[in-house]
């Protein structure tokens, strides 16, 4: 059986503070372990709006035949979360455990209550790109209760069906949305460009991303927006249990750092994550006047150029980008790129920061380059 943990904790020596390097795998893990706590954002008390009820809200359905159904799915080759519960006695046991589950499942849900169990999270550090010596090169992904995740599959299956059928998700995202990838975003972007340059246009364009993103989500502010989804009180209630409250250590070849709080983030690995973050970036299209399309969080905006106001346009927009990061706590990435020669400016921490102009950019495994060149 091949197990994540030991299949990708393979980490190098890493960077530490001081300046030198770790030298085992605990100290290895004290260091991920520092810099995974310190990219928490803290966010001042919001005042949200209590969910009422309406005859159109979700409710949750927990029966033993979906139970039953997910139990049945689990991948045997999975790693277990804190709580040591394999996958894989989960789905040999699935008769057995499907009714006391049931019950379970239901109590949670209709008392919007996760338990403590399920918030704990074994975290695998990934290594993304750059320097493996450097720990902000990791991507932070949970391990965390197969049991939550039953539930959890349970509670994204209606949720998603509940969003699609009201056509809540904005059509400019295409990551982790049903119909929708990589293939699709890329169509679209390209068509779009080469009607433009076929017609004797300019077009420029700015590649966007966030520093964390998935785990820089400001909890309160995610909540606030799940309100106004028209969910439920109960399933607010519960979504609000499951993002609060949580707690992670950083494990590497049986190594394991101390217990820390999660103050912010949807978690990476967790069945529920990816889709409650499209949900917190779910407006940012609403702020974009020219045109703009998503991956998850990585994020292009574009306008043909015509004439000097087709470029002031798209700076109103990374203006507007500026005060949506602003006000939801999301922070852009340093690296902010654009092509075409049009000098354009973000603000952030109350700096204007100049674009970087680049010739050529990856975007989404194409790489895409500028006609200039």
């Amino acid at each position: 059986m091949r197990n994540m943990q030991t299949v990708r904790s393979r980490i190098p020596n890493i960077n530490k503070q001081d300046g030198t390097k770790t030298r085992t795998d605990q100290e290895t893990v004290s260091t991920l372990f520092e810099y995974f706590a310190s990219t928490f954002v803290q966010e001042k008390d919001m005042e949200g709006e209590d969910s009422t009820a309406d005859s159109d809200q979700l409710v949750i359905a927990v029966s033993e035949d979906l139970v039953l159904k997910t139990l049945s799915r689990l991948k045997p080759d999975k790693s277990p979360g804190p709580d040591n519960m394999h996958p894989m006695l989960l789905r040999e046991t699935a008769h057995c455990i499907t009714q006391p589950l049931t019950w379970i499942f239901q109590k949670s849900v209709e008392e919007g209550i996760v338990p403590d169990d399920w918030k704990r999270a074994n975290i695998t550090p990934i290594f993304k790109k750059g320097s493996k010596s450097a720990a902000e090169n990791y991507r932070p992904i949970s391990l965390t209760s197969c049991v939550c995740k039953v539930l959890e599959t349970i509670i994204k299956v209606q949720m998603t069906a509940f969003l699609e059928a009201r056509k809540q998700i904005t059509n400019k995202q295409h990551g982790f949305v049903s119909g929708r990838s990589c293939l699709t975003n890329l169509l679209e972007v390209f068509e779009d460009w080469t009607r433009s340059l076929d017609e004797g246009y300019g077009i420029d364009v700015t590649y966007l991303d966030y520093q964390k993103a998935f785990d820089t989500v400001a909890h309160q502010r995610l909540i606030n927006k799940l309100q106004q989804i028209e969910f439920g009180g109960n399933l607010i209630k519960w979504l609000s249990s499951f993002l609060t409250d949580r707690s992670m250590r950083v494990t590497i070849n049986g190594s394991r750092s101390s217990w820390v709080n999660i103050l912010s983030g949807v978690p990476q690995g967790s069945v529920l994550g990816p889709l409650l973050f499209l949900l917190f970036v779910n407006d940012l299209p609403d702020w974009i006047k020219t045109n703009i399309r998503m991956f998850a969080d990585d994020t292009k905006i574009w306008t043909r150029i015509s004439g000097g106001n087709d470029s002031e346009a798209l700076q109103q927009d990374l203006d507007s980008l500026s005060r949506w990061s602003e006000e939801w706590l999301l922070r852009f990435n340093s690296n902010i790129r654009h092509q075409f020669p049009t000098k354009y400016t973000i603000r952030q921490d109350d700096k204007d920061w100049t674009l970087q102009e680049v010739e050529e950019e990856r975007d989404l495994g194409i790489i895409t380059t500028d006609g200039r060149f």
